[in-house]
């Protein structure tokens, strides 16, 4: 599985990529090598609560399973995303 993180507005601190690495480890035994995750985190308005953005596009598997969460932080944004990517990939193996 090849893993694309992008950041908007911001710069990653090595904490988070390594929460990220973390996360997605499992996650190259459920994909095919070829299957692509793309990480975008984006700062939507920097003054306000709830105001960090993550979106998680999984390509490759014939078609595409997307995860869009808005959370204080981004470790928890990613966890929620994660989360429902891998609920996206049971009913598509149940189908």
């Amino acid at each position: 599985m090849k893993l694309n993180t992008q950041a908007v507005n911001f710069e990653i601190a090595e904490r988070l990529e390594k929460h990220i690495e973390k996360k997605t480890k499992r996650y190259e035994k459920l994909l095919p090598e070829s299957a692509e995750m793309e990480i975008r985190l984006t700062v939507v308005k920097p003054e306000t609560n709830l105001n960090k953005e993550t979106t998680i596009r999984v390509l490759g598997l014939g078609s595409e399973l997307f995860a869009q969460k808005v959370c204080d932080t981004f470790e928890e944004g990613i966890d929620d995303c994660l989360e429902a990517v891998e609920k996206q990939l049971e009913k598509r193996k149940d189908k």
